[in-house]
């Protein structure tokens, strides 16, 4: 069995990644196109081979023949095509975050609950190796009681005319809402931890668009562990290295470039004693080390397989609404910290 896909939103995003990887996707056929430029829907209509391109969301919902629809439009159209294409009885698979506010990503979920249709969220990272590794390993208990735990996730966005991620009111946030939300869902995703507490800084550092270029976000996880998390669109892609890191009391983590758009990466596992006594010396010398490393996969076909084989077996979407409200909780959170110069409880 195969799914027919539509695509409501064919640039950005869509056109560099998801749709070349849907297409090498075995149970997956590329049906129709939408964009509201419809020069941009006709040329990936023409360069992925699909049967339809549409200028309008209710054209594309139209077409029976497709089953599943990806929506990758701006965050302020969300809730809008995502009520219409649930109405249709067409399965979701929607970029994160799912909407403006967690009152509009509550309202998805239910609406699509309602409807009886799957709806996934593209927190595509969870899909690399390497995360899946590591969480597998601290779910063993390999890394011991986990204390601490970083991630940073930048990039180079200066100010650029009709960006809608640059508008407070399109996007519902910068640099945190769109790419420290990557970090906060793959920490509670390796580590199987919610937050408890959440304490931020956000402000514009370098450009003077509405939304923040940088943030910082201190969590205390239910177990006591800190978690920090940096997202940054004012630093050079060129300089950035987006580390992750998790210590525990039997071992620690390192990664490098796992944070990206391709399934890419190589990381540092140890392994120690935690029944140890106190070094009075202090001796740091490293226990032995493994290495680890991004297989090359397509994160993207990976994510529409995922999503696929839920439909075809009908069991839940393998990133649900919940994973990405509960992110979405805490990017709320951590805006509400730095407005207000106070730690939040979740």
């Amino acid at each position: 069995m195969k799914i027919n896909w539509g695509v409501i939103g064919c640039g950005g995003i869509a056109f560099r990644r998801t749709i070349p990887g849907l297409v090498l996707s075995e149970n997956s056929n590329l049906v129709a196109v939408m964009d509201t430029n419809f020069e941009a829907a006709k040329a990936v209509k023409a360069e992925f081979n699909a049967k339809y391109a549409f200028d309008t969301v209710e054209e594309l919902l139209a077409v029976e023949e497709v089953d599943a629809v990806y929506i990758a439009t701006p965050v302020f159209c969300h809730k809008d095509q995502v009520m219409k294409a649930a109405a249709a009885g067409k399965h979701i698979l929607l970029e994160k975050p799912m909407g403006l506010t967690i009152e509009d990503s509550i309202e998805i979920k239910e609406y699509c609950q309602k409807q009886g249709v799957k709806l996934g969220v593209g927190l595509m990272m969870r899909f690399n190796n390497l995360h899946q590794t590591v969480r597998d390993l601290v779910a063993e208990g390999k890394l011991g009681e986990i204390v601490s735990m970083r991630a940073q996730f930048t990039c180079w966005y200066p100010e650029m005319e009709g960006a809608w991620r640059q508008k407070m009111a399109l996007s519902g946030g910068g640099s945190l809402m769109d790419m420290g939300v990557h970090c906060i869902d793959l920490l509670r995703f390796m580590s199987g931890l919610e937050a408890s507490e959440v304490i931020a800084l956000t402000g514009n550092q370098i450009f003077k668009y509405e939304v923040e270029d940088a943030a910082s976000v201190v969590m205390r996880m239910e177990n006591g562990a800190f978690a920090y998390v940096d997202a940054a669109f004012n630093i050079p892609d060129e300089a950035a290295v987006c580390k992750l890191e998790i210590y525990g009391t039997g071992g620690s983590v390192f990664l490098e470039g796992s944070l990206a758009q391709d399934e890419a990466g190589e990381g540092t596992l140890i392994f120690t004693d935690s029944n140890k006594g106190y070094d009075a010396q202090q001796n740091r010398t490293r226990v032995e080390s493994t290495k680890l490393n991004g297989n090359g996969g397509n994160l993207y076909t990976k994510e529409v397989d995922a999503f696929v084989n839920a439909v075809i077996n009908d069991t839940e979407t393998p990133i649900t609404a919940d994973d990405a409200i509960n992110a979405q909780k805490i990017v709320e959170a951590a805006y509400e910290s730095a407005k207000l110069g106070k730690l939040i409880k979740l």
